[in-house]
């Protein structure tokens, strides 16, 4: 499987380790309820399809990734910087 670095262009997915979903980028606030905590710690999905995942590349550039992809097919569809779609909210 290859995944689209974009600092680095297509890579052999073996240099990067998948980190979990996406939704990991979106925090609760410090002041958050435990409430709010306790389901961004424990309260996953787990699709079967196209789901957008953390991936960093550790054995490259160093950069974490959202990389598009589906569950079922390994089909890569897409990877952009994690910081990127931070920053865009």
């Amino acid at each position: 499987m290859l995944i689209p670095c974009p600092l680095c262009g297509a890579r052999d997915s073996r240099e990067f380790t998948p980190k979990g979903h996406a939704s990991y980028l979106d925090r609760p606030a410090e002041d958050a309820p435990p409430e709010a905590w306790n389901d961004y710690l424990h309260l996953r999905e787990n699709p079967a399809g196209d789901t957008r995942e953390l991936w960093f590349h550790g054995a490259g550039c160093g950069a974490w990734l959202v990389v598009e992809r589906n569950t079922v097919s390994h089909a890569v569809t897409g990877a952009r910087l994690a910081r990127e779609m931070r920053d865009a909210g």
